[in-house]
């Protein structure tokens, strides 16, 4: 039996601290990144983890020894992009968020839980995935089959 299951809506609280887990890894020296958002995100992470059908997943593993405690997190999307080669239907899979708590590090959990969102994804006909890779993640995400892209991305906050 895997120790992996979907998120359900009352994971939303510990989904949301293994998201600034992995935000305060990404920004390490510059100590924890604020907290504050929660409260305004946590309503409607629980609409999208209600959400069965739905353009979002996340995948989690809880400690086994910790109910209602999260040890590991993956969620990510099923974008539309419009078709090209490769890629007719245009199904873009983004995964935006794989976070393990420290001391649960090194226990496969991620490498579990990134395998149940591809088969999600592949199931919704994702042509292929997009992430974005920490060099401390790299290597697992290399051993699933990923490849680095030049990146030719841009933003514009709004």
């Amino acid at each position: 039996m895997s120790l992996v299951r979907r998120a359900v809506p009352e994971d939303a609280a510990e989904v949301l601290r293994l998201r600034q887990v992995m935000i305060d890894a990404l920004w390490s020296g510059e100590g924890g990144g604020p907290t504050q958002w929660h409260t305004e995100s946590l309503p409607t992470l629980r609409a999208r983890l209600a959400e069965a059908d739905g353009d979002f997943a996340a995948f989690v593993v809880e400690w086994p020894d910790r109910p209602g405690t999260l040890a590991a997190l993956v969620a990510g999307t099923l974008d539309y992009r419009i078709g090209k080669a490769g890629n007719p239907h245009g199904r873009v899979g983004q995964v935006f968020s794989v976070a393990t708590d420290p001391d649960a590090r090194r226990r496969g959990y991620a490498r579990a839980c990134m395998e149940e969102l591809l088969a999600w994804l592949r199931a919704r006909g994702a042509g292929h995935v997009l992430l974005n890779a920490s060099p401390d993640a790299e290597p697992l995400y290399a051993s699933l089959g990923f490849t680095r892209d030049p990146d030719p991305s841009m933003r514009l906050l709004l």
